[in-house]
């Protein structure tokens, strides 16, 4: 008769599983919670306590940690020596270690930090020749499964769940790691919270930092056709893109998902309802509207060359007339909220065009990028939209409306890549000038775009116009007010263009690089 170790602190559906264990001629034996639950519902278990001689002890904090129950999941059947010491101590083998763990993740502190479930998992898992380890739930359909069909599990199931069960335990491991760097970092930033910015990175980013990551996503291809792509996720967390429901269209490819990505932080940045198109990562059309139609009519009309084979991304339920205006535009990704039945038929139709509903993009808190032996670490950019701290350097001030589409450009430009230019009037951008070397090439390819649209709207720099050049060009453009951060050498001399021209030039004093 097999032997089953259960000791679960999630108990979703171990009553079954056990139940099918048992149908099919396995022993119990459990520890406290879930031998009770397992009892409860009429089954015979095997108390943990009834084998070692001992409580649970130490307020739970030492229950399983006996050799009694280690020697069972670690014994090498295979070693004549192994199962003469099992038989000289009494000790009952385990084929299946059912475990998993205290949710620490949700609400960390010391005594939600797991000791015997991690070591009865690694025990299991190491010895994997022998022993199954099952973590999940969702894992106990799939293990009954086989143990119906073939009376054991195959030493390739084995194998892969204990690959599983070291994964989870690391990124369990790695969870308390980085909740101890993120103590540490406060107890800094207490001792000393007037560290001055040489201290910055040993006062704000933590001293380690743990990635643990699965396969969440096979993409159709890379960057390139040549080339392979995945998602991957952190271990045991989950992000928007893992409850986004895909309703048509071919399976994503590594830039769809990267453009969406984009698309859809910018959208839902927007109080207001809004539509972003998207091309190779930049914007190439934004504009907001209290009508989602015409909200996504005036984000196309921005650039609509560009526009073609790119991501739209709508932060309102789209409506039959958003889609019959999207329609006919080759369009890669469409994502929102929802979708009314009637555009959702229409896009749908589309068999080319990925169409997804998603809940909104939760605002993360570093952003990380790979260098050879390791990554580039900093906090997420987060735009001040704060006009109480902006600072109006010009005789002129911006007007009320002037100031609604500075702050509406400033959103645009901080996620452009730089040098990045916006030209905008209400509510609508009109150029996009994206990824140059110098900042000239980028308020000039923001003047043609706009093509004389912007006359009388705003134009928003990511970063310090290092001479009035780019003003200048700006100000030829018909442009009547600006935004930038300001703290060139040369602030005072593009401060008289400003004045020279008239325009109206707000200082936000943060500058917004994307590379």
């Amino acid at each position: 008769m097999p032997t089953a170790l259960l000791s679960v602190f999630d108990k979703a559906g171990i009553v079954e599983f056990a139940r099918g264990l048992t149908d099919l001629g396995w022993r119990l034996v459990s520890s406290g919670g879930t031998a009770k639950a397992l009892a409860a519902a009429g089954l015979a278990v095997t108390d943990l306590a009834e084998l070692t001689g001992y409580p649970a002890i130490l307020g739970h904090r030492v229950v399983t940690l006996h050799p009694v129950i280690h020697g069972g999941l670690l014994a090498d059947l295979d070693q004549p020596e192994h199962v003469a010491e099992l038989a000289q101590y009494g000790i009952e083998p385990f084929a299946l270690a059912v475990v998993n763990l205290y949710p620490f993740s949700s609400e960390p502190g010391i005594e939600l930090i797991d000791i015997g479930g991690p070591t009865l998992i690694r025990a299991a898992a190491k010895n994997h020749a022998h022993v199954g380890v099952v973590m999940d739930p969702a894992q106990y359909d799939d293990v009954l499964a086989e143990l119906r069909s073939t009376g054991a599990l195959a030493a390739g199931t084995r194998r892969s769940l204990a690959a599983t069960a070291f994964a989870r335990i690391a990124a369990y491991d790695a969870d308390i790691a980085n909740w101890f760097a993120t103590g540490e970092l406060e107890a800094a930033q207490d001792a000393d919270p007037a560290a001055n910015a040489a201290d910055t990175a040993a006062t704000v980013l933590p001293h380690t930092l743990h990635l643990s990551l699965e396969l969440a996503q096979p993409l159709r291809y890379g960057e390139n056709p040549h080339q392979q792509g995945a998602r991957y996720r952190r271990i045991g967390a989950n992000s928007w893109w893992d409850t986004a429901t895909q309703h048509g269209g071919k399976e994503l490819s590594y830039l769809n998902v990267y453009d969406t990505e984009a698309a859809w932080r910018l959208a839902n940045r927007f109080e207001q309802p809004a539509v972003v198109i998207v091309k190779h990562a930049n914007p190439c059309g934004v504009a907001v509207h209290a009508d989602i139609a015409e909200a996504y009519v005036r984000a196309n009309a921005c650039d609509p060359v560009s526009a073609f084979g790119g991501i739209v991304a709508v932060n309102r339920t789209v409506t039959v007339a958003l889609a019959e205006a999207l329609a006919p535009v080759f369009t890669e990704v469409v994502v929102a909220p929802g979708f009314e039945p009637e555009a959702l038929r229409i896009l749908t139709a589309k068999k080319n065009m990925r169409v997804l509903s998603a809940s909104s993009w939760p605002v993360s808190s570093l952003d990380l990028r790979t260098v050879d032996g390791g990554l580039l670490v900093q906090q997420a950019d987060t735009v001040n939209l704060d006009r109480s701290t902006w600072q109006v350097v010009t005789d002129a001030a911006p007007t009320a409306g002037q100031w609604d589409d500075l702050v509406f450009a400033w959103q645009v430009c901080a996620v452009v890549s730089s040098n990045a230019i916006v030209f905008a009037r209400d509510g609508q951008a009109f150029g996009i000038g994206a990824g140059q070397q110098n900042r000239l090439d980028s308020a000039r390819i923001a003047q043609d775009r706009s093509a004389g649209r912007a006359v009388g709207g705003v134009c928003a720099s990511d970063a310090f116009f290092p001479f009035r050049d780019g003003l200048d060009a700006a100000a030829a453009a018909g442009i009547r007010a600006v935004v930038q951060p300001g703290g060139s050498v040369r602030d005072d001399e593009v401060i008289a263009a400003a004045n020279e021209h008239g325009l109206a030039m707000v200082f936000t004093g943060e500058r917004h690089f994307r590379h």
